[in-house]
């Protein structure tokens, strides 16, 4: 089990899991841009992890870890105008 985590694997197989959810959500009617928005950032911090799991230097953490919190901001920003613009229709 050790192994399994140290050599980045468990993270691989999140990210399977990752790219099963981006596919469901596809069929399911979703537009690419929510669910791109919705997904990067699990996806960035996974590929953070897996840098740390396997014992990468600390650019390879810092950036993708730094670079899911704009893509974050960007899809709660999204998130909010979308419920925003059916709480308008509604009221």
């Amino acid at each position: 089990m050790e192994e399994f985590f140290s050599s980045g694997r468990a993270v691989d197989v999140v990210l399977a899991v990752l790219a099963f959810e981006m596919l469901w959500l596809k069929w399911r009617g979703n537009p690419w841009s929510g669910i791109l928005a919705a997904l990067v950032p699990a996806v960035l911090m996974m590929i953070a992890l897996r840098a740390g799991l396997t014992g990468l230097s600390w650019p390879y953490v810092a950036l993708p870890l730094a670079a899911s919190f704009p893509v974050h901001v960007y899809d709660l920003y999204r998130r909010r105008m979308l419920s925003g613009d059916k709480a308008q229709k509604t009221g």
